[in-house]
Formats: structure tokens, sequence, C-alpha cells
């Protein structure tokens, strides 16, 4: 009777790891589409034209990190938009290659102007500068 009760024992636990690792599976599944339904939310749609002129980013310009360097190089000329947001650049001097739509952004060509406003900075408009100290 040892032997049997051993044997029923040991069919049960090997049922109950077995259950425990469909669980992990099906958790794992779970995981994986919340995941992949977050990232597909904070996608943003980039449409682009041949003829614009991007910028692109250099993901891989870790041989000498500055603080202040620039990872976005360019600018780029778009040549041919591909579906599902491939996109053909060239440049003068690199050529033409094919890159992820996600790695561009728009160049803006010419300086940006903006309208100045005078501040006036005499202080004769304040009628007691003692109002404007700090009291203990």
């Amino acid at each position: 009777m040892d032997l049997k009760a051993a044997r029923e024992e040991r069919i049960l636990t090997l049922n109950e790891l077995d259950e425990f690792r469909l669980d992990t599976y099906e958790n794992a599944r779970i995981y994986k589409e919340k995941t992949k339904r977050w990232h597909d939310k904070h996608i943003r749609k980039k449409d682009f034209e041949v003829g614009q002129k991007v910028f692109l980013f250099n993901s891989r310009l870790r041989l000498f990190p500055r603080k202040l360097k620039s990872r976005w190089s360019g600018p780029f000329t778009v040549t041919r938009v591909h579906p599902y947001g491939a996109v053909e650049v060239s440049h003068k001097e690199n050529g033409t290659f094919t890159v992820n739509g996600q790695r561009l952004k728009p160049y803006i060509d010419g300086m940006l102007s903006c309208k100045s406003i005078p501040i006036r900075l005499d202080m004769k408009d304040m009628k007691d500068i003692g109002e404007w100290s700090y009291r203990l």
C-alpha cells in the first residue's frame, strides 16, 4: 500500500507542477499583451513626405559620450516613404539608406524669429521698496 500511495502522491505533485507551468505561460502571455498595448498606444504617428528634410537619431553614439553632444545628425532628405513606417533618406556624403521612421524628426529650415518685448528695469514705479522686503 505504501508504494501505491507514494505513486499517487507523485502523480499529483507532477500534475500540480504542470499546472504551475501552464499558469506561468498564461501570465507571461498576458504581460506581453499589456506591454504591447501600452507601447502601441504611446507611439506617435509620423508622416513624412518625399523631399522633406529630417534629422536622424544616432543611437550608437557611445564612443565619446558627452553631456552636451547632440545625438541627432543631418539634415537628410526623404527620397521614398515605404509602408509600415520605413523611410528612405539620402545625404550628399552618406548616400541613400532606409531607416525606421521613429528615428527621424522633421528639420525646420531657417532661423526662427521671436518677437521681442521691451522690459523696463527702472524702479520709479515702485512706491515703497520696503513692501518688498521680507519680514521675519
